[in-house]
């Protein structure tokens, strides 16, 4: 699901800017529609990144949303900066849009969309259930304000390349202590009580990254084909 999203989502991504690149032809102004197209989700980016870092006690500075061309040709969409502080909560302060952004779609989908029934049909492979609820989802009161929420907070809720500076040293941590625990015989206790866990984690997990994968899934089609109708009548091609 997550490798499925991040395919979706940059394909997406670029085909919103395309259209509008060819609709403008000012990339400056490209720029400025594609944020406040995603605000929402940057606004909760950046967001989460200044509260993890307030709750953490490391000090904070210049806190920005507004976006800019990077000399590497990169799009910045927002940045806080944040004190020299220890891998361990870089990496919670790098981690923080995730978890909120985790949180704000179970939410919204669960709780505004009743996406209960197609998170539960894809948990025990229930398609036929899957398709139903499917269906029903334009039913939902305020379906496209939700579904717009949960497409800008998903699309722009993953970290970052500077924001996964801390990983690292935390992952081979982890994996250290996993490994030691393995050797000193502490395997069958894992499978025990941590797999059950991990597995149910997961598989919600999978279950949210699946309700945004599905707003981005629904928006592909449209917008590549409205990119390609734009084209043609244009004539225009962005490489």
């Amino acid at each position: 699901m997550l490798g499925l999203l991040l395919f979706f989502q940059r394909r997406l991504h670029r085909e919103v800017q395309v259209i509008l690149l060819i609709l403008t032809r000012r990339p400056a102004l490209v720029i400025g529609i594609f944020s406040f197209l995603f605000f929402p989700g940057v606004a909760l980016h950046e967001t989460s990144h200044f509260l993890m870092a307030r709750l953490l006690g490391v000090r904070t500075g210049r806190f920005s949303l507004l976006p800019k061309m990077l000399p590497d040709g990169r799009l910045r969409m927002g940045y806080i900066e944040t004190s020299t502080t220890d891998f361990l909560r870089e990496a919670l302060i790098g981690a923080a849009p995730l978890l909120t952004g985790v949180v704000c779609v179970a939410y919204m989908g669960i709780n505004h969309l009743g996406l209960s029934p197609m998170t539960d049909a894809l948990r025990w492979n229930a398609w036929e259930n899957l398709v139903e609820a499917l269906l029903q989802l334009p039913q939902q009161p305020d379906f496209w304000l939700w579904f717009y929420l949960i497409f800008a907070i998903s699309s722009m809720m993953f970290p970052s390349a500077s924001d996964q500076r801390g990983w690292l040293p935390l992952a081979f941590i982890f994996g250290a202590v996993t490994i030691i625990a393995l050797l000193a015989g502490a395997g069958n206790w894992m499978l025990e009580n941590l797999a059950p866990r991990l597995n149910s984690f997961f598989l919600s997990l999978a279950a949210v990254f699946a309700i945004s994968l599905l707003t981005h899934v629904t928006l592909i089609v449209p917008t590549s084909i409205f990119r390609l109708l734009l084209s043609r009548i244009t004539g225009l091609r962005v490489a």
